[in-house]
């Protein structure tokens, strides 16, 4: 008489259909647990700021071929950079919109990701949705450049990507 075996273990294509299974959950599901939204903005702003910065140097450059680098604000001395006027003080672009919007190939607004606004005399580079930074409280997750008043010193172009999300 012949006695069946009893079975101790999974068979192969029992396997195989369990790591497939897990394969596909780990697929749908981990994208919601892996998000790398505020990983996207901080090197966004880090390349605005890179941005900035070669914008600075471009127009303090054209500033001192013209001749006008020791010129204040308050005279208003303008130089050429790509057929747009930039309004400068001292050799360096003054913290206005206008400026910054010739300068930078970036789009800012509403409907998109990152706005801009002016406060005394900084400008910010923020996510949009969140607050305006201003001087007094400039808040997280933005680049801010504040212009300079000495033709010596260069403008400070300051970022932090602390809550970036």
């Amino acid at each position: 008489m012949r006695r069946l075996q009893k079975q101790a273990g999974f068979t192969l294509i029992e396997l195989v259909v369990v790591i497939v299974i897990l394969g596909i959950l780990a697929v749908t599901a981990a994208p919601k647990f892996v998000d790398l939204t505020g990983d996207a903005n901080a090197a966004t702003l880090q390349g605005a700021k890179a941005a900035v910065e070669t914008a600075t140097t471009g127009v303090h450059a054209k500033s001192l071929i013209a001749g006008n680098h020791t010129a204040l604000k308050a005279t208003n001395p303008t130089v050429t950079v790509a057929g747009a006027t930039i309004e400068i003080g001292s050799g360096w672009q003054n913290a206005t919109l206008d400026n910054f919007n010739d300068l930078l190939d970036i789009e800012f607004g509403a409907n998109e990701q990152f706005s801009s606004a002016v406060n005394g005399t900084s400008f910010f580079i923020y996510i949009t949705g969140d607050t305006a930074p201003t001087e007094a409280a400039p808040g997280n997750c933005r680049v801010q450049y504040t212009e300079s008043v000495d033709p010596n010193v260069k403008p400070t172009i300051d970022i932090d990507i602390t809550g970036c999300s």
